[in-house]
């Protein structure tokens, strides 16, 4: 997801206005919706007044806001009180639970990645996992929100999933204990001839701090210039807008990051980079996967659209939308798409993702394709793409595939750093010609 900020206050207001301006000056459209609303008042008391076992008023009135937002596109959702909470701390990279990234795919939960050294990962739950029921419950039966508070909880208690994966005869039945997940997002180390390699896992609070921290190190440990860098971002679901342009930031001295545009190309909005902080013009090389969505795409496609690093991998995600959060009176909250966001040449990558410079195909341990991974595309009713798809055959790229047996092997990283190194001999033989 990408979650704008600066746009809740915003979208506060705007409802706010709304409502009182639909109050003194109902416009036709406006006194249709408010007969409407008197129907679902009409239902609300038959189901009270005759529904044969008592009913809770507050669980149907959230029933019903549920089942409006799921006329929407897919990342726009109602969350209860205890669900806003989880969702808050989520921001923060501290919860108890699992460790799990997961989405919904034809009614079916899918695991989109597992987080490093979490209980999930330690369980061997891989990408592409169809979980089928949490403790019992069958996860058809439940939506994204359900089916993720079901599997948050206090540390040191345990839940069971029911898991089933291309190559399983049969479903199997994992138990996994919660534990208290703190997540660091980003993760560096420095490796040969002086290379960096920093992963980023999420967009949440502090990223660009955690970001900017390890480049420090790797600069330290380097003893001077990196000789290039590998920025992954491989299975990052995304997060805060403001995180993903401060890392964009990080690289680009100057021009465009992503421009956002509301309803009817309203409320545009254009974020810039600074030349304060920038990171030297060293080699870079960005790795995507079919995980890297929303604020990922977005530092991908500021970075590929300015020829600042070569994107690496394979078709990103391709959720192109922003999402503002409305706190309510009762500690409810609403995740609600207001913008839809353009890279710097204006692309939008809704539906299509972004495309990789160099296509290096992997595979799963287990030997399934990277394909099994659900993409937007494969949500229901997600947005299309702006005019007709881009088509990737049109495009230069270098597709490399692995060979057999380096099926359990990085090989996307060890390609990206064998790029690296390519390039910096064919720097200092250019240099070594310009001397001569």
């Amino acid at each position: 997801m990408t979650l704008s900020r600066r746009a809740a206050l915003a979208g506060v207001a705007a409802v706010t206005a709304v409502a009182a301006a639909g109050a003194v000056f109902a416009s036709p459209a406006a006194a249709s919706i408010y007969r409407e609303l008197d129907i679902f008042t009409r239902v609300l008391a038959d189901i009270e007044n005759n529904y044969v076992e008592p009913v809770d008023e507050r669980a149907l009135v959230y029933g019903a806001i549920r089942g409006m937002l799921a006329t929407l596109d897919p990342h726009s959702l109602f969350m209860d009180p205890k669900q806003y909470a989880q969702m808050k701390a989520d921001t923060t990279g501290e919860f108890g639970g699992l460790g799990l990234e997961v989405t919904m795919r034809d009614g079916a939960l899918v695991v989109v990645s597992p987080i490093d050294d979490t209980p999930a990962a330690r369980a061997g739950i891989e990408p592409g996992d169809a979980i089928l029921a949490i403790d019992g419950t069958p996860t058809r039966d439940l939506t994204l929100t359900q089916a993720i508070d079901r599997m948050q909880g206090a540390p040191g208690t345990k839940v069971k999933l029911l898991l089933m994966r291309k190559g399983f005869a049969q479903p199997r039945e994992i138990p996994i204990v919660r534990e208290h997940i703190h997540v660091n997002p980003v993760e560096g180390r420095l490796v040969e001839n002086n290379l960096g390699y920093v992963r980023i896992r999420s967009f949440q609070d502090r990223t660009d701090v955690f970001l900017r921290d390890a480049l420090g190190k790797l600069h330290a440990q380097a003893g001077g210039p990196l000789g290039g860098l590998v920025l992954d971002l491989r299975n990052n679901p995304g997060g805060l807008l403001d995180q993903a342009v401060r890392v964009a930031d990080r690289f680009l001295e100057s021009g465009v990051i992503v421009t956002t545009e509301g309803r009817n190309k309203t409320h545009v909005e254009t974020e810039m980079a600074h030349p304060r902080g920038t990171e030297p013009e060293y080699p870079m090389i960005v790795l995507v996967n079919g995980g890297s969505a929303s604020a990922s795409e977005i530092v991908a496609g500021a970075l590929q659209d300015h020829g600042r690093a070569v994107i690496m991998g394979t078709q990103t995600f391709g959720k192109g939308s922003v999402q503002t959060v409305i706190e309510l009176p009762d500690g409810s909250g609403l995740k609600l798409t207001v913008a839809k966001y353009y890279t710097p040449k204006h692309r939008s990558i809704q539906e299509s993702g972004i495309t990789p410079d160099v296509v290096v195909h992997e595979m799963a341990a287990s030997g399934s394709e990277e394909s099994a991974v659900p993409r937007e595309k494969d949500l229901p009713h997600h947005f299309p793409h702006e005019g007709p798809l881009p088509d990737a055959s049109n495009t230069s790229q270098v597709v490399v595939s692995p060979a057999t047996g380096e099926v359990r092997t990085d090989f996307q990283l060890r390609t990206a750093l064998d790029y690296l190194k390519t390039w910096k001999i064919f720097r200092a033989e250019a240099a070594r010609g310009k001397g001569t």
